[in-house]
């Protein structure tokens, strides 16, 4: 089967190893009258990611496992143990994205020192018999869109899951946006990749990455998938594991601050979708989005009752749905640009 050539970028990516034994929020909430059905939805959501910040207990985990879990993860030494450990647990949790059958991929996992001196984890997932058409985030989302013929290349952001850095520590968000844009850019030279589409994905915190770096290339990408982007400050309460970083909220706060105020600078094609029950980024915000980007060719999908995890956090169906809407996108578009 011949495939329409194309590569997609991920604006951010995530492999925490431990995978949602934890979970790590980095959003800035805010507080806001809420009433009837979305007020008791809402709540829903709160009481769940209140129980998601509590240690999950698993039967699989044994003393050994939980004080890996327990131990302090900051460096990435920590980080890269506590992957290893549960790299079996993870692959065997009983979740749609690990049912994605690995079949007729290539897998790559590598370590590259950046500009900066940073040694950074980089990920790719690529169809073996066919040139690629885009790219993910977690593994198990990255297959998926393998197995349609995309190729998907990924990053741990510095201070992230296996990339050397504090972890949860943003010092500088234009700082990460460059080490994004580094680690792309060297993708994008490969000769095997230079003339293929490419397309920007970025889910949550990511989908700020994404539009930042639109916003610092704004002719370098041929459109981006944005997942319940974070792309304004609606609340103003940081839900995390830990203590938060201030300089990582502050950041956070700053950047959603300027892509609020250029929303209309947005050109490119553009797919956004969002739960519309969602509280950790408020989908009336991609409403925003959608509204002021001066992209001609834009899409909004909300999807009802769904909540900020559409990707991983959702019914088999929901899931399913959202990757089915994704890739019809990403087909459509990598048509249109190999055609031009």
């Amino acid at each position: 089967m011949s495939l329409t050539p194309a590569k997609v970028s991920s604006g951010r990516c995530f492999f925490e190893g431990i995978f949602y034994i934890y979970l790590y929020i980095f959003c800035v909430l805010g507080c806001a009258s809420l009433r009837g059905k979305r007020w008791r939805r809402q709540s829903r959501e709160k009481e769940a990611a209140s129980m998601a910040s509590r240690p999950l207990k698993f039967p699989e985990i044994d003393d050994e496992l939980r004080k890996i879990i327990d131990a302090n993860l900051d460096e990435v030494p920590a980080r890269k143990l506590a992957r290893e450990a549960f790299k079996d647990i993870q692959l065997g949790i009983d979740h749609i994205l690990f049912k994605t059958p690995c079949d007729g991929l290539k897998m790559k996992e590598s370590y590259e020192v950046n500009s900066r001196g940073l040694e950074i984890f980089t990920k790719s997932w690529l169809p073996k018999s066919s040139s690629p058409k885009a790219v993910a985030l977690f593994s198990g989302i990255a297959r998926k869109l393998a197995s349609s013929g995309y190729g998907f290349f990924a990053m741990d952001y510095p201070g992230y899951g296996m990339s050397e850095g504090l972890h949860g520590y943003i010092p500088s968000f234009d700082r990460l946006v460059d080490d994004v844009i580094e680690h792309y850019s060297k993708v994008k030279e490969n000769p095997e990749f230079r003339t293929l589409p490419s397309f920007l994905f970025g889910e949550s915190l990511g989908g700020a990455v994404a539009l930042k770096v639109h916003l610092k290339q704004p002719n370098a990408w041929n459109g981006a998938i944005l997942v319940a982007p974070m792309c304004k400050a609606a609340y103003n309460v940081i839900a995390y594991k830990d203590k938060p970083r201030l300089k990582t909220a502050l950041e956070m706060l700053r950047t959603t601050q300027e892509i609020e105020r250029r929303l209309e600078q947005v050109s490119l094609p553009l797919l956004i979708l969002h739960g519309e029950a969602d509280i950790v980024t408020d989908p009336s915000v991609s409403k925003l989005l959608y509204e002021k980007a001066c992209s001609s060719d834009k899409k909004l999908k909300l999807y009802k009752d769904a909540f900020h995890a559409l990707l991983e956090g959702e019914p088999d169906e929901v899931i399913l749905q959202v990757f089915k809407d994704t890739i019809s996108w990403l087909d459509e578009h990598s048509r249109e640009t190999n055609s031009c």
